[in-house]
């Protein structure tokens, strides 16, 4: 049985399975969904928790299956937790793993919990992990996409009795929030708590949380395309400045963008030979929330742009490596951003992205040029 980890609550409120896996790599949404378990497994009389860390090839299996089967001296029921790091029990575990599905069927004095991080589509159709979703609840624990942050600070803070203002000012506080604190949920978390420290309960202004919330953010270098081919300036911005103060390689970062290049010519290309733009996406591989990127872009790029990023990128591999390019910045990070910024103000939308406007986007400071 799956379930989404937004129907946890409800679900513990009506009692307990027997075996549930949790995976994913997002870890405070992780503890918090092991806690709701653990706290609903003691109210229901499982008082004794052991847990047991699979971190190793070698891990003696035969523990944790004596764990499953036998009641402690001084608890009635038991919570066995077994933490598999890698996702890879191996081939004894995936035995012992199949061997606890089918007895925590009948077994309602044992409260079985497996922690694993995200698992590939080989992994979730392996025949342990069908063993698990069979016999048990399996959640699966999503990353909150930077789209949804603001609404997740908004719900965070609601818990502890404080909301922003409503209306245009209310939006523009929880976007500089989300901004503070992408990528790094736990932070986050921290800091919706500190606000909750600082503040009484009820509205809180712009400025008391500008003058609150530090910048955590941590970012994912392979999420640069979204605000790359979303026309999002300022968070590309943002991000390439945060890659570089982190100690991001500056050939990651230049392999991302090219990627992306590579990937928009050779669709483009399929396109112009009469391919479906979604067979082209298909072939080329491009799905998820890259897919809609490609596809609201395409339409508006030439030949001639993309040709010229594609050079473009072959400069910017060279400038990375230590060649220096006429007109071009001599720092590698430099021209990464002019050529980021290059492609992201002809993917933005609405009035800013039309040539000649007197916008951001234009007033873009371009190194070298």
């Amino acid at each position: 049985m799956q379930l989404a980890a937004a129907q946890l609550p409800a679900h513990v409120q009506k009692g307990l399975r027997s075996l549930y896996t949790l995976h994913g790599d997002e870890p405070l949404l992780i503890q918090e969904a092991g806690d709701a378990l653990r706290a609903a497994g003691r109210a229901q009389g499982f008082t004794e928790r052991t847990v047991h860390t699979v971190a190793g090839a070698h891990f003696d299996w035969s523990e944790v299956l004596a764990a499953g089967g036998s009641l402690s001296l001084f608890a009635e029921r038991q919570i066995v937790e077994i933490r598999i790091l890698s996702g890879k029990p191996g081939k004894d575990g995936s035995v012992a793993i199949q061997q606890l599905a089918e007895s925590a069927r009948d077994n309602d004095s044992t409260l079985l919990l497996f922690v694993l991080p995200r698992l590939d589509k080989a992994t979730r159709t392996s025949a342990w992990f069908v063993a698990l979703e069979n016999a048990g609840v399996t959640i699966s624990i999503d990353p909150v996409e930077r789209a949804a942050l603001p609404h997740w600070i908004a719900q965070r803070l609601q818990r502890q009795r404080q909301r922003v203002t409503s209306g245009e000012e209310g939006q523009r506080t929880l976007q500089f929030f989300a901004d503070r604190v992408e990528g790094n949920l736990l932070a986050a978390h921290q800091e919706v708590q500190k606000l909750a420290l600082l503040y009484p309960e009820g509205e809180l202004s712009f400025e008391q949380v500008e003058n609150a919330v530090l910048n955590v953010a941590r970012y994912d270098v392979f999420k640069l395309s979204e605000a790359v081919l979303g026309g999002q300036i300022a968070r590309a911005q943002r991000m390439l400045d945060g890659l570089r103060a982190e100690g991001e390689a500056e050939v990651l970062v230049h392999y991302t963008l090219a990627e992306d290049i590579r990937a928009l010519k050779r669709v483009k290309d399929a396109m112009n030979a009469g391919r479906p733009l979604p067979l082209a996406l298909r072939e080329e591989r491009v799905w998820g929330p890259r897919e809609r990127l490609f596809e609201r872009v395409l339409p508006r790029l030439s030949d001639r742009q993309m040709a010229q990023w594609l050079q473009d990128a072959h400069v910017v591999d060279g400038i990375v490596k230590g060649l220096k390019q006429p007109d071009w910045p001599a720092s590698g990070w430099q021209a990464l951003h002019r050529l980021a910024l290059d492609v992201c103000r002809a993917c933005m939308t609405g009035p800013a992205a039309r040539v000649g406007s007197p916008s951001a986007a234009t007033a873009v400071v371009r190194p070298g040029r």
